[in-house]
């Protein structure tokens, strides 16, 4: 039941950030054609930027839509779909095994992307030590919970691996911030933008 509850919790969390993200990415699309507008002496035209839509069925933006609807369209029709094909299979214990594994390895990899994106820009600028200490502590509990408790092996197996990418984005941070690198990524953003403008 306390798995369920922050389930529910996380899912309503990430709506919450996800529809502030899509705001922000949209108001940064449209300043950025504004100033793309204003440097062309386009004044006379409004600015517009292209919808991109989940019922569009286009992959090439694929969740890069414009509107947090079609987010939340798409999340639902991905959970009709599988709901549909657990209610099949419910009685395969292969499928419900697969399917627990699955979702807890889903969890489990939740701080690769920081990770990978951390090593990528070699940098962990804008990142709160504070926060990265608290992702570690809660999955170091849980995963600790999960072994005083004799749950099924994959979930501390995967408690384990959270706390491996907690630790690495820990050294990460701290290696980061000891020894800056020049981020390659940045340096190239921000030659290519100074040529547009």
């Amino acid at each position: 039941m306390p798995l369920l509850w922050q389930s529910i919790i996380m899912i309503g969390t990430m709506l919450v950030m996800l529809n502030l993200c899509t705001d922000v990415r949209m108001a940064a699309e449209l300043n950025t054609k504004r100033r793309s507008f204003l440097a062309t002496d386009s004044k006379d035209e409004e600015v517009r930027i292209p919808k991109r839509l989940f019922l569009d069925f286009e992959w090439s933006y694929f969740w890069s839509w414009s509107r947090f609807v079609d987010y939340v369209q798409c999340v639902l029709a991905f959970t009709l779909v599988a709901a549909y094909i657990t209610y099949l299979l419910l009685d395969s214990a292969l499928f419900v095994e697969t399917l627990g594994f699955l979702a807890v390895f889903t969890e489990a990899m939740l701080g690769t992307p920081q990770l990978y994106c951390n090593y990528q820009n070699k940098s962990t600028e804008g990142m709160s030590i504070k926060m990265v200490l608290m992702w570690t502590s809660g999955d170091t509990f849980k995963t600790g919970y999960f072994l005083l408790t004799e749950a099924p092996v994959q979930f501390w197996t995967c408690g384990l691996l959270q706390v491996f990418v907690d630790v690495a984005i820990l050294f990460q941070v701290y290696y980061y911030s000891r020894y800056p690198q020049k981020p390659v990524s940045h340096t190239v953003s921000l030659t290519t933008s100074a040529k547009v403008l």
